[in-house]
């Protein structure tokens, strides 16, 4: 755990390419070796991180229930806010390997895809049944994902941003309002 953890806060600031094994052992403390030993090197320590850190449970879970549009929208919207606040490392990792197109997004596919395609087909299902109101399902779809996945990228923005206190409720209710309100859903419907 101590060389996930390590790995996890190394990529996240470093990137992958700029994070070797050695300063991976050096953060936690641990010897070279231990990393083929538990790992079999740098490449499945990056998956090992979705494995462990991911809610791969909670997301088989969400899939296999029936939700309505609205509300299943509503769950994605709250739940990868909550994990973008836990895991703001593996977010950072997450969002750098799909920006460089790295070889590792196959990874990210394969633990993201499942919650990004029940996304779609909510999207699909709200628009088939006159609940969502909006031109191209691809267009619409990466709009909210990336709403979802890529906001809050502060540091940058800082200075023309105002001295609010964060309450993370009052966000997850204003991103859930803004991105219904882009559908062409009525909350008060």
């Amino acid at each position: 755990m101590r060389l996930l953890q390590a790995a996890k806060s190394l990529f996240a600031k470093q990137g992958f390419d700029g994070t070797s094994v050695r300063q991976i052992c050096e953060e936690a403390g641990a010897n070279v070796a231990l990393v083929s030993y538990h790992f079999g090197g740098k490449e499945n320590i990056f998956q090992a991180l979705f494995e462990t850190f991911f809610p791969n449970r909670d997301i088989k879970q969400f899939i296999e229930e029936d939700y309505n549009p609205v509300a299943g929208i509503q769950l994605i919207i709250r739940e990868v806010t909550y994990f973008r606040t836990k895991e703001p490392e593996l977010i950072r990792i997450l969002q750098q390997e799909i920006s460089l197109q790295s070889p590792r997004m196959e990874i990210i596919r394969k633990y993201a895809f499942p919650v990004w395609g029940m996304l779609k087909m909510l999207l699909r299902q709200g628009r088939e049944a006159g609940l969502f109101h909006f031109r191209s399902l691809n267009n619409t779809f990466l709009t909210v994902l990336g709403g979802i996945l890529f906001h809050k990228q502060t540091e940058y923005f800082s200075p023309l941003l105002d001295d609010e206190p964060v309450d993370i409720e009052i966000y997850i209710d204003d991103m859930i309002s803004f991105i219904l309100a882009g559908l062409g859903y009525s909350l008060t419907k």
